[in-house]
């Protein structure tokens, strides 16, 4: 049964990937499941039926069968389970990367997406610049300790897993704001991703949303 995505019938965005419904099209892609998109508009992210699906309106939801999902993460983690491609075969190597899965959603993500809300919602404060100084310190320091685990691997664990897809989404809300260029290891890190297949398609898939193009995978 092919599932049902929903994602933002205009993104904030504006294509860029960072909507966090990229995170459920790469996976979707690296392990060759195809799926349809199901645009949602802003009003409609508040009604009842899609309130079913997402209890706090937000996107991404996942629909197959009976089955609904939210969260990125959670479905994910689901499709990772579900198909080859995503986790590693042996239990250990499995453990460590859905441990890198929660460390990028629980540790790395939350200061890096309060920057991003900080400069969106509070520049007009008085204290807006001090505040920013601090969040992005914090940013820092996970970036400096981000990279110093990964070193030259091409990979946190050796191999790719859903540990790096939700890693690199969560790095790339970084892109052109001139903290990454501090991390070169990070840099590469990043490139690496976005030069696989699968994520150009599903980037290719998010954009085609705001340039009107079509949105099944």
């Amino acid at each position: 049964m092919t599932p049902t995505i929903t994602a933002f019938e205009r993104s904030p965005d504006r294509g860029r990937g960072l909507a966090r419904d990229m995170r459920v099209r790469w996976a979707l892609e690296e392990v060759g499941q195809a799926y349809d998109v199901r645009l949602v508009s802003f009003s409609e992210l508040k009604e009842a039926a899609h309130r079913r699906l997402h209890p706090f309106g937000q996107i991404p939801t996942y629909e197959e069968g009976d089955l609904a999902l939210f969260e990125s993460g959670a479905i994910v983690f689901h499709i990772a389970q579900r198909h080859a491609g995503l986790l590693p075969d042996d239990a250990k190597a499995r453990a460590r990367a859905i441990t890198w899965m929660f460390a990028a959603l629980n540790t790395v993500e939350p200061p890096i997406f309060e920057r991003s809300m900080a400069i969106i919602v509070e520049r007009e404060k008085a204290w807006h610049e001090e505040r920013l100084r601090l969040l992005e310190d914090r940013v820092h320091v996970r970036l400096g300790e981000l990279s110093g685990r990964l070193g030259d691997a091409n990979w946190l664990e050796g191999v790719f897993s859903a540990g790096d897809l939700l890693m690199v989404t969560v790095l790339r809300r970084l892109v052109g704001s001139g903290i990454l260029e501090n991390y070169p290891r990070l840099c590469a890190y990043i490139a690496r991703a976005e030069a696989r297949p699968a994520y150009q398609r599903a980037f290719e898939g998010q954009l085609s949303v705001f340039t009107g193009q079509p949105t099944t995978g």
